[in-house]
């Protein structure tokens, strides 16, 4: 089923003005009610727009050009335009105590304990706090709803009222952090150093978590109220993460107290990943001068190996050796790929048997030891454990399916629909609001009226809330539930087809399978057209702009804006264009086209063999832990929905090929 056309959308694309569509609906006459048979979607057609408008305006500052009608205030999140006003109003207000605060003081008094007025309480605790109104701040201050900045505007308020009993441990909780805090909070760290209680060891204290977080440059601006001899070895910390190289060649000529064990092999692990070349001339020189000290030279090794493992470097099992000691199942499963990339089935083998008795069980190391025994030639063996991977429904169980030259085919597990359950959720007020400021693009107060009713029902009927999630397309929030339930096998509630127009008119002008672009969209976005992601990737497909301009120059169309990209057809078209490319630039090789789209051309480049190698060694070895498994999920998701499209089960021989240059 294609999904519906926001109200918003349908709003700006027919030129409808705000003043005009609220006038219109105004004179309208009787808007539409829930009659019977109808549901709530259809139901509230028109006080969603009429809503949306109005909350337009609300936000602009603006005051409504009529007053609003009755359906809109019969409309099931109508408090939540009420409360947009009173926040605009509170934004504003100069007064020491206004008109504002009456109407907040009211809302709040009605909507208490509910989703929409925690974020009205926020706005009016900024606004009480702007205008240093401490007690009614202190009287209205729930923590429940308070991040960082009104945790410090509180303490700024027990400071303006000398309410101080108790006050500095609060305050050296907020210190201790190794996140840059807003302005707000500087009054109260002035105060604790007025009293004297910050003393240098807080302040390093704090120095030292923002070290460990990577944050070298705001650590040094921290840092300068210690004395030099405190300083130095914090300082030298922060070279090891900026510039390590020189910081360790620094330490090499003149190894001093002022290098911290913890500090140096921090930064030579950072050295290790980003210029394996670099660490190995460092080598010996770092191990000889670090000899006397607490941190052992294998820990040095190990950084070093994984580093030369992580860029496919054949050195990395010698460093694995010298770390023998210090291997556990994190690096023995690097060692393992390493010596996969270097064809040492013998140390793919040990590696294995080396490994924590769970960390053997799961589906890829048991593959692994399928494959090692296939290499050993005891094909028996090989093919019992492959057997024994056909129940798992994942890329190992599709790859150990095409070792035995058989089709996979997934393994569905229903969770029941219960219809009077689903019936009480559907018309539950939470789940009905959740839905409505979804459907008017107010995703993080959908999700907190949904959590709020979620929490009021049982287990059954939280594990019903799945189906309903899906029935109302809402497929991020479903799948996020079921995977919470343990839900993952239910492939005909779970893998979805919307956007169906978009995906197969983007298909037929690619010549890729629509199975294709949806494992691609279900791994990408979970089917949310809004996406965007803190790398900037925007929508179904998680495009980057400049991405898009470069495909829109391709196709001879000119670039549009970002909120474009957010536009399912739009953002589907230029995704399977983009897919397209890869695949041709990569003479069809899936595997790393899937990996380039996700990490980018660049890097895929550069994970490319020399010779050829097999396919699933090759996956095995993607450094990015995210790419690595981005590829194997879609190439399952792939699989699934075939088997949904046809079926029947499905081929994944071709998987067994090798990736080349």
């Amino acid at each position: 089923m294609r999904d519906q056309v926001s109200p918003k959308a349908v709003t700006i694309a027919r030129g409808v003005s705000i003043a005009a569509l609220l006038l219109a609906m105004a004179a309208g006459g009787a808007l539409a009610q829930h009659d019977d048979g109808e549901s709530p979607a259809d139901a509230w057609v028109e006080q969603r727009l009429e809503f949306q408008a109005a909350l337009e305006l609300a936000r602009a500052g603006k005051p409504p050009p009529v007053p609003d009608s009755e359906g809109l205030q019969r409309y099931p999140i109508y408090a939540y335009l009420q409360a947009e006003r009173i926040a605009g109003a509170l934004a504003t207000e100069q007064q020491a105590s206004g008109a504002a605060d009456e109407a907040a003081s009211r809302f709040l008094a009605d909507h208490d304990g509910e989703p929409v007025a925690s974020p009205l309480r926020y706005a009016w605790l900024a606004s009480l706090a702007r205008r240093e109104r401490w007690d009614d701040f202190l009287h209205e201050y729930r923590p429940a709803v308070a991040d960082a900045r009104i945790r410090c505007q509180y303490l700024n308020a027990r400071i303006g009222r000398e309410d101080l009993s108790g006050l500095a441990p609060l305050i050296v909780e907020e210190w201790l952090t190794a996140q840059q805090l807003p302005l707000e909070c500087e009054p109260v760290f002035q105060w604790l150093r007025d009293e004297g209680a910050l003393t240098d060891n807080l302040i390093e204290r704090r120095v030292r978590m923002l070290l460990e977080s990577g944050q070298s440059g705001f650590a040094r601006v921290i840092m300068r109220r210690l004395p030099e001899d405190r300083a130095l070895p914090l300082a030298r910390w922060a070279d090891l993460l900026e510039s390590p190289a020189a910081a360790i060649d620094a330490y090499i000529a003149a190894p001093s107290e002022a290098f911290e064990p913890h500090a140096l092999l921090s930064g030579w692990s950072r050295l290790s990943r980003d210029d394996p070349d670099a660490a190995l001339a460092r080598y010996e020189p770092i191990v000889a001068a670090a000899e006397a000290g607490p941190e052992p030279s294998g820990a040095y090794s190990l950084a070093l190996a994984l580093g030369l493992a992580w860029d496919r470097r054949p050195e990395a099992l010698h460093y694995f050796a010298a770390a023998e000691g210090e291997l556990d199942d994190y690096a023995l499963e690097w060692r393992a790929r390493a010596a996969l990339w270097s064809g040492n089935w013998e140390l793919v083998e040990s590696s294995i048997a080396a490994m924590s008795q769970q960390q053997r069980e799961t589906a890829r190391w048991r593959y692994w030891a399928a494959r090692v025994a296939g290499e050993r030639g005891d094909r028996h063996t090989a093919n019992a454990i492959f057997e024994s991977l056909l129940g798992d429904d994942n890329y190992y169980s599709a790859m150990a399916a095409a070792y035995l030259r058989r089709r996979i085919e997934p393994h569905p597990e229903a969770l029941p629909v219960d219809g009077p359950t689903l019936g009480v959720l559907a018309s539950d007020p939470g789940f009905a609001r959740a839905r409505e400021l979804r459907l008017c693009d107010l995703p993080v107060a959908a999700l907190r009226e949904w959590r709020d009713a979620f929490t009021r029902f049982d287990r059954e009927g939280r594990r019903q809330s799945i189906h309903l999630a899906a029935r109302w397309q809402w497929y991020d929030l479903a799948v996020a539930s079921a995977t919470s339930f343990g839900v993952f096998n239910d492939y005909a509630l779970l893998y979805p087809t919307p956007f169906a127009e978009e995906v197969e008119a983007a298909a037929r002008a690619t010549d890729l399978e629509a199975r294709l672009l949806y494992a691609v969209i279900r791994q990408e976005s979970l089917f949310r057209a809004d996406a965007v992601s803190s790398a900037g990737a925007h929508g179904l497909m998680q495009l980057h702009p400049g991405t898009a301009e470069s495909l829109l120059r391709e196709l001879g169309e000119s670039p549009g804006g970002q909120a474009d990209l957010l536009e399912a057809h739009t953002n589907i078209r230029l995704g399977a264009a983009e897919l397209e490319r890869l695949l041709e630039r990569y003479d069809g090789q899936l595997a790393v086209a899937l990996a380039a789209y996700n990490a980018g051309p660049g890097a895929a480049d550069r994970w490319l063999p020399a010779p050829p190698l097999n396919a699933d060694i090759w996956i095995e070895n993607i450094p990015y832990n995210e790419t690595r498994d981005y590829v194997r999920r879609v190439l399952w998701n792939y699989v699934v929905y075939g088997w949904l499209e046809t079926g029947r089960s499905q081929n994944t021989r071709t998987w067994l090929g090798v990736v080349s240059r």
